[in-house]
């Protein structure tokens, strides 16, 4: 079987192949965690198409050491393509469709670094918003005992 173009829905346990054979029939493939990467591995080399979303980074560094030739789509594009009701398989198909388009949004993939300076700044944001709130909650309770304190961390502190 030479498939040359494959759409692939991404999940935790269970993925979604969708592909063409030179024939034209459509092939369909319910994947494994743990046999995702062998299967693909053996596969001719191909165009991959999946969803931008967790977890996406990793297999596209994975599957591009097998040789294959990734593209990560934004799942707002990928939506424009869906028929049927929703269900894996026809989230498959509809990643093939759009990756086959000429013109399609794609999202770079990120190297291991990258990823890591993006949860850096996702983790620092998120203990920023923390703060924030909890900062709030004791201007709050504060203001209730009659005691006024003006916005900002450094007025809190003091």
């Amino acid at each position: 079987m030479n498939i040359n173009v494959v759409g692939l829905d991404l999940a935790k346990s269970i993925f979604h192949l969708y592909s063409l054979s030179a024939e034209g029939k459509s092939v369909k493939k319910k994947l494994k965690r743990n046999e995702l990467l062998a299967y693909i591995a053996q596969m001719p080399v191909s165009l991959i198409g999946m969803e931008a979303c967790g977890g996406a980074h990793h297999w596209a560094r994975e599957f591009k050491k097998s040789g294959h030739e990734v593209v990560l789509l934004n799942a707002r594009f990928v939506k424009a393509f869906a028929i049927g009701n929703k269900n894996d398989f026809n989230d498959a198909e509809a990643i093939f469709t759009a990756v086959s388009r000429p013109n399609k949004r794609t999202v770079v993939v990120k190297n291991m670094e990258q990823q890591e300076m993006q949860i850096l700044h996702c983790l620092c944001q998120d203990l920023i918003y923390q703060r924030t709130a909890l900062i709030d909650r004791i201007r709050g309770f504060l203001s209730e005992l009659g005691i006024v304190i003006p916005q900002g961390v450094n007025q809190v502190r003091k």
